[in-house]
C-alpha cells in the first residue's frame, strides 16, 4: 500500500446539500424549511411553548423535596484503589488523605464536601486512609487487610434556640 491509495471509509465524508440553490436542486426556495411561521426562521425557541395554553409542566403537580444544602460526596471503591496503590499512584506506608486520592486522579472533578469509601473490590494492601465517610463494608475490608479508617469529624449544626 501506498500513501496515494490511502481513502477514507466508505460514509466518512458526506457531502452537505446546498439549500436555496434553485427549484432543479430539490432543496431551492425554502430550503427545505416548509413555509411561513416561526420554525421557518432562524433563532427558533419554542421548547415546552404550547402557544399560549399552560404548559405541561406547570399543569403537572409538583412532588418531593430538593434539598439545596444536600452534601454530595465523590465515592472512591476499594478495588479502584486498590489499583492505584500497585499502579504506584497512591502511596500505601504514607496516610492516605483526601488530597492525595484527588491528585491521584481517583476522583472526579466538580464540587464534593469530602470523599466517601465504599467496598466495592477487593483491598489487598495494608492502608491508612482519612476520608470524609466509609461505609461499614469498607471499613471490615481496609481492617482484614491490617489498614486502618479514620472518617473526618461532620460539623454539626446546632440545634435552633426556641
Amino acid at each position: 500500500m501506498n500513501l496515494n491509495e490511502l481513502r477514507d471509509n466508505e460514509g466518512a465524508r458526506y457531502t452537505k446539500k446546498r439549500l436555496g440553490r434553485g427549484i432543479g436542486s430539490g432543496k431551492g426556495k425554502t430550503s427545505g424549511k416548509g413555509v411561513k411561521g416561526q420554525k421557518a426562521r432562524s433563532g427558533v425557541s419554542l421548547n415546552g411553548f404550547e402557544g399560549g395554553q399552560l404548559p405541561i409542566y406547570r399543569r403537572l403537580p409538583k412532588r418531593g423535596f430538593k434539598n439545596i444544602f444536600r452534601k454530595e460526596y465523590a465515592i472512591v471503591n476499594l478495588g479502584v484503589l486498590d489499583k492505584a496503590i500497585a499502579a504506584g499512584k497512591v502511596d500505601a506506608k504514607a496516610v492516605v488523605t483526601e488530597e492525595t486520592l484527588a491528585k491521584a486522579g481517583l476522583v472526579g472533578s466538580g464540587r464534593f464536601a469530602g470523599i466517601r469509601l465504599l467496598a466495592d473490590g477487593e483491598l489487598n494492601h495494608a492502608v491508612t486512609i482519612e476520608v470524609s465517610g466509609a461505609s461499614a463494608g469498607a471499613v471490615a475490608a481496609v481492617e482484614k487487610a491490617g489498614g486502618k479508617v479514620q472518617v473526618k469529624a461532620q460539623k454539626q449544626q446546632a440545634p435552633a434556640a426556641e
